[in-house]
């Protein structure tokens, strides 16, 4: 097989795999630009008849779709920087700091990854419910600021960096914290990054956790909003879709904006790791 047919076999497959992917998100914007007869049809036609914009002003008229979205913009924000922060530290401890039992207990520590999370869902709910967290910012927020798998993709990045670096800023004068700080937070930047945007959109995405904890719209993120868009509302596809459009436009502009982070998280999630 000559080197261009190669090419040619691989760009035609990404070609088709892509079009199988965005198909699902093309057919949900036509059907959110129907009317309300046309998208409730026995017989169901994805190309508008004719297109009706007023669909996003009544989606927002019938749930705080606004709110929804600020909120989750809070909650995967919230989420998101508080796990950087304290997977990097961890990380930095795992990958520089000797103590008794550390590779003991990164192992530990690292198997909690195998444990689904339904199953610690009733203990967490129990937990912030003690706490009188539910339907609070704290409840939904602190529970998801740790995770196994952010300390094991920095651990292994800062195990690639060299101790060089370190004990030159030693030499300086740097303690440790400074040497972290101004040392190897700057050159993890890039799986930092990469890190974030992953944490952030799952969170944006997740449904499960801000749907037990949530009771009102103070504290419902754009997930839970559907939920009940289609319980207050019935199932109006046309409107269900175009709130559904609203909440995945800022998925595609993040991604848009930090696609370089995605292409990069390929190579830098620990695979090169020491």
């Amino acid at each position: 097989m000559t080197t261009n047919l190669k090419h040619n076999l691989v760009v035609f497959t990404c070609f088709v795999v892509t079009a199988l992917t965005l198909t699902p998100v093309v057919m949900m914007v036509l059907v959110a630009f129907q009317s309300d007869t046309e998208s409730m049809a026995a017989t169901p036609s994805f190309w508008p008849s004719s297109w009706h914009p007023e669909n996003l002003t009544r989606a927002f008229d019938l749930v705080p779709l606004g709110k929804y979205l600020l909120n989750t913009i809070y909650f995967a924000a919230g989420t998101t920087l508080l796990e950087t922060i304290t997977a990097a530290l961890a990380a930095y401890a795992f990958a520089r700091l000797d103590f008794p039992g550390r590779s003991w207990l990164f192992g530990v520590y690292l198997a909690t990854l195998m444990i689904p999370s339904q199953v610690t869902l009733i203990p967490q709910f129990v937990l912030v419910a003690k706490l009188h967290g539910i339907d609070t910012w704290p409840g939904m927020i602190l529970p998801h600021a740790f995770t196994a798998i952010g300390v094991f993709l920095l651990r292994q990045f800062f195990l690639g960096i060299p101790r060089d670096y370190e004990e030159a800023a030693r030499l300086d004068g740097a303690n440790r914290w400074q040497a972290f700080v101004r040392v190897i937070v700057p050159l993890a930047v890039p799986v930092i990054a990469t890190l974030a945007v992953f944490k952030f959109i799952g969170q944006w995405n997740n449904l499960l956790w801000p749907l037990i904890i949530s009771n009102s719209d103070a504290t419902r993120t754009a997930s839970v909003g559907l939920q009940v868009f289609q319980d207050t509302n019935g199932t109006q596809w046309n409107l269900l879709l175009m709130a559904a459009t609203v909440t995945t436009v800022p998925l595609i502009v993040l991604f848009f904006l930090t696609q370089r982070w995605f292409v990069r998280g390929i190579t830098m999630s620990g695979l090169g790791g020491r």
